[in-house]
């Protein structure tokens, strides 16, 4: 690899040399020629599909495409997905030492001399045939229960909001590393002409309780080239700044716009080689398409009525969490390969007993939404949707201990759940002890499950590296092991 790179690089420095010290003759016509053959090659590039790296995928994958339901804030496992009856009965007393150890916790909560037992605010029932035991909270990601795999051991060492989100999506808890959306890109490519690869959204809830922000390297490439990296669609004003032409500026003159500046960006790129000059050349034509493709997108005329009841009553309201899942499923059935919802309102520190539910009246119906208009579509069974979160909530209540009113972050134990793509139905994997706070049984950890969804797009996460600063860097560093348990047999 390192003489493949020398290689390279010395016939740029040959090539820059040549252009450099020869204005004429047979140094302008191997310009003309070169130029000629690269101008070609990017604008075949540019109108077909972005190709992924030889060799991918490593072995038939099951999920084609995925789409992350980014709940951020830390939504309660205790109150949502992991039902204890003695904390029932345990409630308001101390949670013992034996059970807390020395579990590390948020300064919020660290120091407290008193550890009351909150138990769920609101019963938990049966759904699906499989009988899964969920909140009463969640009606409809109850009624698709059968198709999901809970897990229920899964755990971080993040105890705030920033690096427990870019610990899951990037690998690490410190900024600068690839997205999961990016190294999917990067290694298999894209599957549709007209649309990102990996488009983001975002939404909050309606009181704007929760203060948590998005940063772009949520989404971002990091050392990857920046071709890779997400496409935030807006939820205001139009979804991509400057996709339609100036007054004055027509398609045909955008086109030809377009045409010249790739060709000096391919005369720039065959002097020095600079991956970036490729991106720009990327993002003009992919933004040239997209200015028929996104409003066709966005066009809902053709969805039923019963669709549109589907997704609730914020369905078409732009920015809701609602309208979001919609515009998923179009991108989609549509080709694109990674969609990254994410919301912000999770953050119960001291409104759990009134913002945990209208969370859940938010965002449970259009995720389960999703799953089902999938299904139907017969989309579900390559497609991978992921409810995912950067922590859990304590087990026991944050505030005055005689009457708490929240919670506050925990990493120790918590839930996520799967759907589509690979994933087996009906399903719970792992388990933890009387009060929700370790694990017993088949904890699965944050590369762990990164290793689980590269293994469910066909890749070893092994083997998808790229070189930086001297070492081979990969989504799950130096660990993660698939979680076998959560797969179809």
């Amino acid at each position: 690899m390192l003489n493949d790179f020398l290689s390279q690089n010395e016939a740029r420095v040959t090539r820059r040399s040549l252009f450099g010290s020869t204005a004429s003759g047979v140094g302008l016509a191997a310009l003309a020629h070169l130029m000629g053959k690269e101008s070609t090659s990017h604008a075949a590039g540019r109108s077909g599909r972005e190709a992924g790296l030889p060799g991918l995928p490593h072995h038939q994958p099951t999920a084609k495409r995925v789409v992350v339901l980014w709940q951020g804030g830390g939504p309660s496992h205790v109150d949502l997905f992991d039902e204890k009856p003695v904390m029932v009965e345990q409630a308001m007393k101390d949670i013992p030492d034996s059970v807390r150890g020395s579990t590390r916790l948020s300064t919020m909560s660290s120091g407290y001399a008193k550890w009351p037992c909150l138990p769920a605010i609101k019963p938990f029932q049966s759904y699906g045939q499989c009988g899964m035991r969920l909140s009463s909270m969640l009606p409809n990601v109850g009624s698709i229960a059968d198709d999901i795999t809970l897990i229920r051991s899964m755990y971080t060492e993040a105890v705030n909001h920033a690096p427990g989100v870019t610990f899951f999506l990037t690998g690490a808890q410190v900024p600068g590393r690839p997205s999961l959306g990016a190294w999917l890109s990067y290694g298999l490519g894209s599957e549709t002409d007209n649309l990102p690869t990996f488009v983001v959204m975002t939404s909050s809830d309606k009181a704007k309780t929760c203060g948590q922000l998005f940063f772009d390297y949520y989404w971002g490439s990091g050392f990857l080239p920046s071709r890779y990296q997400g496409v935030r669609f807006r939820n205001t004003g139009d979804p991509v700044p400057y996709l339609a032409n100036p007054n004055g500026v027509s398609r045909e003159s955008r086109r030809a716009m377009l045409d010249d500046l790739a060709t000096l960006n391919a005369m720039h790129l065959a002097d020095y080689g600079d991956p970036e000059i490729d991106t720009r050349i990327a993002q003009y034509e992919m933004s040239y398409r997209m200015q028929t493709s996104v409003p066709e997108l966005l066009d809902f005329s053709d969805e039923s009525a019963s669709t549109i009841e589907r997704y609730g009553p914020d369905a078409l309201n732009k920015g809701t969490f609602a309208n979001n899942c919609l515009i998923a499923r179009r991108l989609l059935e549509r080709d694109v390969r990674f969609i990254q919802l994410m919301h912000a309102g999770w953050d119960q520190h001291g409104n759990l007993h009134t913002q945990l539910e209208e969370q859940c009246k938010d965002t449970e119906g259009p995720a389960a939404a999703l799953v089902k208009d999938l299904k139907e579509r017969g989309m579900l069974e390559d497609t991978l949707v992921i409810w995912a979160c950067e922590f859990g909530r304590t087990p026991f209540g944050q505030g005055d201990p005689n009457k708490p009113t929240g919670r506050d972050h925990f990493g120790r134990a918590f839930s996520w759940w799967m759907a589509g793509g690979g994933v087996k139905g009906g399903n719970v994997v792992g388990s933890t002890d009387d009060f929700a706070w370790n694990i017993t049984n088949a904890p699965v950890h944050v590369h762990d499950i990164q290793a689980t969804i590269l293994h469910l797009c066909g890749i070893d996460h092994e083997r998808l590296t790229f070189r930086y600063q001297g070492r081979q860097y990969r989504l799950t560093d130096v660990h993660g092991n698939v979680v076998r348990d959560a797969l179809k047999a």
